[in-house]
């Protein structure tokens, strides 16, 4: 079972990425040459057997796996870049909720909550709402919310709120874009 990093600092976060991609390289083997119902079936209702998460479905092991790697390339570029003044992150993976966040840092007086998800832009605004509500109610420094960059159009713009960070994270290329910039 993969055991995984909680607590994400300069010296561990890139060992997690490579560490956490490649136990995923085999999912969907299972499936392979499907189509039509029964792959739709299989990816409702199959174990996905591999990575962090073999006995959920496929379906259900994929959404949670597109979420940690917003978290892991998300947290490896906020350290890399110094975006934020801190140097660890706790970050909680898949369904856990042992904390109250999935991002949390503290540190000089400050401190950092934040929220992540990868979804459809279909589902963005439907997800990012009630998420938006969570951190407006915490009187951290930072509040941010972590998505993936293809869950918003090119050019996107979200209304700004003062405190709260938007992290656009690209998870095949490893980057990130935080909105507002100002302030950083």
């Amino acid at each position: 079972m993969l055991q995984l990093e909680r607590r994400l600092t300069l010296g561990n976060v890139q060992p997690s990425v490579v560490q956490y991609t490649k136990s995923i390289e085999n999912i969907g083997v299972t499936i392979n040459g499907m189509k039509g119902l029964s792959l739709i079936q299989a990816l409702k209702r199959e174990k996905a057997r591999f990575g962090p998460y073999p006995d959920v479905t496929i379906f259900e092991a994929a959404n949670r796996i597109m979420t940690d790697l917003v978290i892991l390339h998300g947290v490896k570029w906020l350290l890399e870049n110094k975006v934020f003044p801190f140097h660890v992150y706790a970050v909680e993976f898949g369904n856990e909720d042992k904390n109250d966040f999935d991002l949390q840092a503290s540190g000089n007086g400050k401190s950092l909550v934040g929220e992540a998800f990868n979804v459809a832009p279909s589902f963005y605004q439907s997800k990012k709402l009630p998420m938006l509500k969570k951190l407006r109610k915490e009187k951290a420094d930072y509040r941010v919310i972590m998505v993936n960059h293809d869950a918003v159009a090119d050019g996107y713009s979200p209304l700004l709120e003062d405190g709260v960070y938007y992290v656009f994270v690209n998870v095949v290329a490893g980057t990130a874009e935080v909105v507002p910039r100002a302030g950083l």
